[in-house]
């Protein structure tokens, strides 16, 4: 090799020898900037524990011996006391009526009870627990501190018009809502809505109808003609159900056992919304509002099971009305 080859061999070396030197920084610097995993920044929703299962002692010594004192609410399943427990919590009692407890001996209340104490919504009642025992059995919901839909239709004078048409349009949509949630998994059927001092609507009783599938005491208008020929309640007979809500909302006036639907839906076909309404409200100069509100109800009420819009269809149109 003479002078010029060797120089220009020992040129190369350096470049090779350069070259690897810098593709190393270069690659030392992409590993450093290489960004890291970010960790989801997502909020997961808790899990909602399953319910507790309470000794009858406690349960006993809560409500004070089911003293008479205690009652705050009395329904078709059952009594409803205000429990305290040993350290301050208060919760809402249900004593199912020893009739229904009876008959439904071998039905799995625990199982159940269990199963729809996984509902976790703004417009249900939550089931904190449950207990059970010989002739007994108990249900424990959240203390909500609210009253009956019905006492501020039915029974206090001065309720209906505290009921103003917002009010009654919001408690009409939040308590679709809760259906909604409820009809997606939770449980098929639900029988009472309670109103807070927000007016806000919420459902409790879902999921109860197997402790008394037969009895008529309180459903008779609120179900409908295949609910008695052995179906039971589903979801399509829940809408129905609604549909009633939604005729006493706007009317003011009791169910009557199915006279509610016979007296509206003609008004409501033949458009005659003003004669609907709740007489002791002032009619609204804008009633498109409250005309949809008849027209959902009308179909709810109106069609067979098959035609029937679903709960989902429903709370879409009263959340897009109340909105508006």
């Amino acid at each position: 090799m003479n002078h010029s080859e060797h120089i220009a061999y020992l040129f190369v070396i350096a470049l090779l020898s350069t070259s690897v030197v810098v593709l190393g920084v270069v690659l030392s610097l992409l590993l450093l900037c290489k960004k890291k995993p970010v960790q989801s920044q997502e909020t997961v929703t808790p899990i909602k524990p399953s319910a507790q299962v309470y000794p009858l002692t406690n349960i006993d010594a809560a409500t004070d011996g089911f003293n008479h004192r205690r009652i705050v609410g009395e329904g078709r399943l059952g009594t409803v006391y205000a429990a305290i427990f040993e350290k301050g919590d208060i919760a809402a009692v249900k004593r199912i009526h020893c009739r229904h407890v009876l008959s439904n001996a071998g039905f799995g209340f625990s199982r159940i009870l269990r199963s729809i104490s996984s509902a976790q919504h703004p417009n249900v009642v939550p089931i904190i627990g449950y207990s059970e025992g010989p002739g007994e059995r108990i249900i424990v919901m959240e203390f909500v501190g609210m009253v009956c839909l019905d006492f501020y239709l039915h029974q206090n004078p001065e309720g209906a018009s505290l009921l103003d048409w917002n009010h009654r349009l919001k408690i009409a949509a939040g308590a679709a809502k809760g259906l909604e949630y409820l009809h997606e998994g939770v449980a098929p059927n639900a029988s009472n809505i309670l109103i807070d001092v927000d007016f806000c609507a919420r459902i409790c009783d879902y999921g109860l109808s197997f402790l008394a599938p037969q009895e008529k005491r309180g459903l008779v208008g609120y179900v409908d003609d295949e609910y008695w020929k052995g179906s039971g309640a589903c979801k399509e007979s829940d809408v129905y159900g609604f549909g009633i809500v939604l005729l006493e909302l706007l009317s003011g006036r009791l169910c009557e056992e199915g006279r509610l639907v016979n007296w509206a839906s003609p008004l409501i076909k033949e458009m005659r919304i003003s004669e609907l309404l709740d007489p002791r409200l002032v009619i609204p100069d804008d009633i498109r509002a409250l005309f949809r509100l008849a027209k959902v109800a009308s179909a709810c009420v109106g069609n067979s099971r098959k035609s029937r819009p679903s709960i989902c269809q429903v709370a879409t149109i009263l959340s897009n009305l109340e909105m508006d």
